[in-house]
């Protein structure tokens, strides 16, 4: 007998599981209709930058050959391997022209980069660039030392920073130093990490800081009234 109601109970509640009616909710038969989801086309415009042509001058030899591209000048020599979005090509008149090869988002966020990177290696090895960098506050000063920049910046032993290859740099009346080469991102790195010893701080304005740069000055803290 209890077997048979057991049986009984376990069926009756497969077939509510089946129905979905436990604890007085119950589903319907009714076929439900499916959700359709609209595509919408993404129109990446073309980059005011990327669309420039980059002029070449006489005194500099450029090889292209697939994605590679070098890069020779008087002040040196640089190469770029550019990625299957972008392409880059040489016109008739000698100027060279980045565009893009598919028509997506990604492309179009490198467009305008990378003729912005081309345009930075034919200026430099024609060129060259340079970064200006101040020393304020007392006792603040810059030496070379062969192929080492010393800086006293305030520690209690002086800074040595070794200078890449490529790069020059030249100290003027002990506080003021000018990073200079053809390779811009190599520039503006080592010119970075020698600010980053002593970046200025805005009450005296103490620290590296570069010749253009403004730093936002914050009033310190008044004493008490009497």
């Amino acid at each position: 007998m209890a077997s048979s109601t057991t049986s009984s109970f376990q069926s009756s509640n497969l077939w509510s599981v089946f129905l979905g009616k436990i604890n007085g909710f119950s589903v319907s038969s009714v076929p439900v209709t499916r959700i359709g989801f609209l595509k919408k086309t993404i129109e990446c415009k073309e980059s005011r930058i990327g669309k420039q042509p980059i002029p070449v001058p006489a005194n500099v030899t450029i090889a292209l050959e697939g994605q590679d591209l070098k890069v020779k000048g008087p002040l040196g020599e640089l190469s770029r391997t550019y990625p299957r979005e972008v392409k880059v090509e040489r016109e008739e008149s000698g100027i060279l022209t980045v565009k893009k090869a598919m028509e997506t988002r990604r492309a179009n966020q490198m467009h305008g980069l990378f003729r912005t990177l081309t345009d930075n290696m034919v200026v430099g090895v024609s060129r060259g660039f340079e970064k200006k960098l101040l020393l304020v506050g007392v006792g603040y000063r810059a030496a070379i030392e062969g192929k080492v920049l010393v800086l006293s910046l305030g520690f209690s032993h002086p800074v040595r920073m070794e200078i890449p290859d490529g790069i020059q740099v030249k100290v003027e009346e002990n506080t003021r130093i000018t990073v200079s080469g053809y390779d811009k991102c190599a520039i503006g790195q080592f010119a970075a990490s020698v600010r980053k010893w002593r970046p200025p701080e805005p009450y005296k304005g103490k620290g590296v800081k570069y010749a253009d740069e403004v730093i936002r000055r914050k009033e310190g803290k008044a004493g008490k009234k009497k």
